[in-house]
C-alpha cells in the first residue's frame, strides 16, 4: 500500500526547526540518507529545499550534510542552497582532499569533517589505491584524508555514513557493500575524533564509545521500530569531550503492531496509525486488510500469527532463508579447505561479481 508521508516528515521537520531554535544550535549535522531512493519524488525534494532554506533563513546553524548509501551522491553534492559558502559543507562524492568547515567557539577551532557513502570500487578510484575491498577500507582512507586536513589544536567532528561493529541494526537498513563482503567498520577508524556523527542505522544508539553516535531515523520504517522513540540527538562539544543528550520528535502518527483475533481488531478504536495487524484466527478471512482499514485505514500489513508458528523447514548453509553468492563460495571453501574464507578471498569474490553485475547492467 503506497502511503504518502509528506505531512509526517513536513512536522518532523518543523520539529527540527523549532528545536535548533531553542537550542540556539550552530550546527546542523544530516549524517545521510537524506532520502530513501537515489531518485526521490520530486515532491520530497522541494519539501527538503523548503526545510533548507528555513535553517539557514531563521536560525544561525551552518549546515553540515552527506550522502548515504540510498541517495544519489550527485544530487546531494548540487543541494547547496546557501549564500554563505562559510555555513554549509554539503558532500555528496568521496574526495581525496577532504576539506572541512572550519568554526569557532569560545574553546577555539572546530574542524568538521564531511565523508560521504562510496563504495569500495568508487573510493579505489578517488584515492588511488587498489588495496580497498571494504567498507571499513573506504572509511579508514576517507579518515587518513580528513585528518591531513585538521589544524593542529582544533577539535575535529566527524560525520560518516557507516555500519559500526557493534550497532543494532533493523528491518530495513540496506548493506552498506556492493555484493556481499565484509561490510562493518570498527569503531577505533574514528580514533582522534571528538565526536562522530554517523548515520545508516535506523535506531538511535551509541556504537563503541560514547561520543561514536546515530542519531537514528527520524520517523519508524520498521515494524520492529514500534514503540522505539525517534530523536535528535544534542551535542554540547566542551573544550574536553561532549555533553550529549536527546529531543524526543512527536510523530502524528505511530508504528504499532496489533494482534488478536479479527472481530476484535476490528470493534478497536479507531486510528490514523500506521498498523501491522497479527491474526490469531485459526481459519482464512474474506478479504480481511479491507475490512481492516474500515477501522485503520493505514493498516499496511497483515499476517496470520499461525504463520509465525509453522514447522521450522530445513534449508541449504544452516537453516538461513536467503543464501548471498559470498555466502555460497564461503560455504564451498569450508567444505574443501575446512576454514572461513580470509579477507583477501572476500575481496576477490566480491570484485568479480561486481565486475559481472556491471557488466549485466552496460548490456
Amino acid at each position: 500500500m503506497g502511503l504518502s508521508l509528506e505531512e509526517d516528515h513536513e512536522v518532523i521537520l518543523d520539529q527540527i526547526l523549532e528545536t535548533l531554535v531553542v537550542e540556539s544550535a550552530d550546527v546542523l549535522v544530516i549524517a545521510g540518507d537524506v532520502f530513501d531512493r537515489s531518485s526521490p519524488p520530486n515532491s520530497s525534494i522541494r519539501q527538503f529545499n523548503r526545510f533548507l532554506k528555513r535553517v539557514a533563513e531563521e536560525t544561525e546553524a551552518a549546515v553540515v550534510m552527506i550522502s548515504g548509501n540510498h541517495d544519489s551522491g550527485d544530487r546531494i553534492e548540487a543541494m547547496s542552497v546557501f549564500s554563505t559558502a562559510s555555513r554549509v559543507l554539503v558532500r555528496g562524492i568521496a574526495d581525496a582532499v577532504e576539506t572541512p568547515l572550519m568554526l569557532r567557539d569560545e574553546h577555539g577551532e572546530i574542524a568538521f569533517s564531511a565523508l560521504p557513502f562510496s563504495y569500495e570500487y568508487a573510493a579505489r578510484e578517488v584515492f588511488g589505491d587498489e588495496g580497498i575491498s571494504t567498507p571499513a577500507d573506504v572509511i579508514a582512507a576517507q579518515i587518513s584524508a580528513a585528518r591531513d586536513q585538521v589544524p593542529e589544536g582544533a577539535r575535529w567532528v566527524v560525520v560518516a555514513h557507516a555500519f559500526v561493529a557493534g550497532g543494532a541494526v533493523g528491518e530495513t537498513e540496506r548493506a552498506l557493500t556492493r555484493v556481499g563482503g565484509i561490510e562493518t567498520v570498527p569503531s577505533d577508524v574514528f580514533d582522534g575524533a571528538d565526536y562522530v556523527a554517523l548515520g545508516h542505522l535506523h535506531k538511535p544508539q551509541e556504537v563503541g564509545a560514547s561520543h561514536i553516535r546515530y542519531s537514528g531515523a527520524p520517523l519508524a520504517f520498521g515494524f520492529d521500530e514500534a514503540g522505539s522513540e525517534k530523536s535528535m540527538t544534542v551535542v554540547d562539544l566542551k573544550a574536553e569531550g561532549a555533553a550529549i543528550r536527546t529531543v524526543a520528535f512527536r510523530p502524528i502518527r505511530q508504528v504499532r503492531s496489533l494482534t488478536g483475533a479479527f472481530s476484535d481488531l476490528l470493534a478497536g478504536t479507531p486510528s490514523e496509525d500506521f498498523i501491522q495487524a497479527i491474526l490469531t484466527d485459526e481459519n482464512p478471512l474474506v478479504d480481511p486488510m479491507k475490512r481492516l482499514r474500515a477501522t485503520y485505514p493505514n493498516a499496511c500489513h497483515l499476517a496470520y500469527d499461525r504463520q509465525g508458528r509453522a514447522p521450522e523447514t530445513k534449508m541449504l548453509s544452516g537453516g538461513r532463508a536467503a543464501v548471498t553468492p559470498i555466502d555460497m563460495v564461503g560455504d564451498f571453501i569450508k567444505v574443501v579447505h575446512g576454514r572461513e574464507p580470509n579477507a583477501s578471498e572476500v575481496a576477490i569474490v566480491a570484485d568479480k561479481l561486481h565486475a559481472a553485475a556491471s557488466g549485466e547492467e552496460q548490456a
